[in-house]
């Protein structure tokens, strides 16, 4: 016997990367469990509200983050889910079936992570508290909570609304905040956007990255992720696992079962490590200058006279100065920068390997490759095929 045909709305601003996220577990689901729906969506991927208000259907997924979604809906007799954040207070769920990524956990991702890498001091760069904020403001209430729990005192930093009218006033004050920040400190971000304010801001004041200040987004968003020059470590949500479980649990509603869980939380998929927070706890300045201008440099091909040209002081001097921090040699650490640096691009983006040697300062593919495999044993090719490689490399390499 064939199921019936049914129509299904979803509501959400798919210019966004994780509505977009959400929306691709849904599909998933559909997919796997061979579901013959009509979905219905905004051809600009934006949700019409006056139109959702006469829609009529067998079915809705909806973002309940955005308070005018969850006002026309909560009275709907429309078979719906809801997707959102969590909440602290339960009382603050939708009297929906509701799916939620888990805001608590995601900050404490990338809390721990922070606080592994040694670092005595932790700061929250959020949003404006409004009603369109609201998984924001349970993002910093947790770090707060968190980051108190452990006996540290909490910075945070709300800021502006991202607009282009304000933009400048937003940065200024920015970098306002991070002048009487002390450091060296973790910050975590609210999203990756906000990260990335972040890293412009403390590029303009030469505040040393993650040297000084370390920074962890929330979205790992992969679309923006080396628009600055240091890459952004990040923390993932389970996004396509939301949209998955809802459609899971709308379908049971359809099919006229009872729904087990009415509300499902669902945990990050853990954090993407990157340059941004790849902090070491080094004591000798000139060391930590030395270290800040190789991550940034080394792939232009600088040598070691460069290093101690812009340190300014002898060769012998901060050479053993970087051995006795670092543990190895200016130009060790120059060759593991780049390699490292090779290693990640080949495994997150489809770039050509002649490009990304040439993006790494060497002088030909073969050279990447005799590289790679004086270092690992393997071809680029190889690397490529294990994406979980990086992060085991650079343990190995001592990045």
């Amino acid at each position: 016997m064939f199921e019936k045909r049914y129509r299904l709305n979803l509501v959400f601003n798919a210019n966004k990367v994780y509505d977009r996220q959400v929306i691709e577990g849904i599909g998933e689901y559909l997919q796997a469990a061979q579901c013959d729906w009509d979905v219905y969506f905004e051809d600009d991927f934006r949700s019409r509200l006056d139109a959702l208000k006469h829609w009529k259907g067998d079915g809705i997924i909806a973002d309940f983050d955005n308070p005018e979604v969850e006002e026309i809906l909560k009275n709907t007799d429309i078979p719906t889910v809801a997707v959102g954040g969590s909440y602290h207070h339960k009382k603050d769920y939708p009297r929906l079936p509701y799916v939620a990524t888990d805001n608590a956990a995601l900050v404490r991702c990338a809390y721990q992570h922070l606080k592994r890498k040694g670092l005595p001091q932790f700061a929250f760069y959020g949003v404006p508290s409004t009603d369109y904020s609201r998984w924001a403001s349970e993002r910093e209430h947790a770090f707060v909570e968190q980051v108190r729990s452990d006996g540290f005192e909490p910075h945070v930093h709300q800021g502006f609304c991202t607009s282009a009218e304000i933009w400048e006033t937003a940065q200024h004050a920015l970098e306002a905040w991070l002048n009487n920040l002390p450091n060296p400190i973790g910050i975590i971000a609210v999203t990756d956007s906000r990260a990335r304010h972040l890293l412009q801001v403390c590029d303009h004041l030469n505040i040393l990255v993650p040297e000084q200040v370390a920074i962890v987004g929330i979205d790992n968003e992969s679309m923006a992720r080396y628009l600055n020059r240091t890459a952004l470590s990040s923390v993932e949500q389970g996004s396509k696992q939301m949209g998955y479980e809802a459609a899971k649990m709308l379908h049971r509603m359809l099919l006229g079962y009872p729904v087990e869980n009415s509300l499902v939380v669902v945990d990050p998929i853990g954090i993407a490590e990157r340059q941004s927070s790849d902090y070491r706890a080094l004591h000798d300045p000139y060391v930590i200058q030395a270290m800040h201008f190789i991550r940034h440099n080394a792939c232009r091909g600088v040598k070691v006279a460069q290093v101690v040209d812009y340190i300014g002081i002898s060769r012998t001097n901060l050479e053993t100065r970087f051995i006795d921090e670092i543990g190895c040699s200016m130009h060790e650490q120059l060759h593991m920068t780049k390699f490292y640096r090779a290693c990640e691009l080949i495994t997150s983006t489809d770039l050509p390997f002649d490009e990304i040697a040439r993006t790494c300062g060497y002088p030909s593919v073969q050279y990447m490759y005799t590289v790679s495999r004086k270092n690992l044993g393997m071809t680029p090719g190889n690397i490529a095929c294990r994406r979980g490689l990086v992060k085991t490399i650079s343990c190995d390499l001592n990045i």
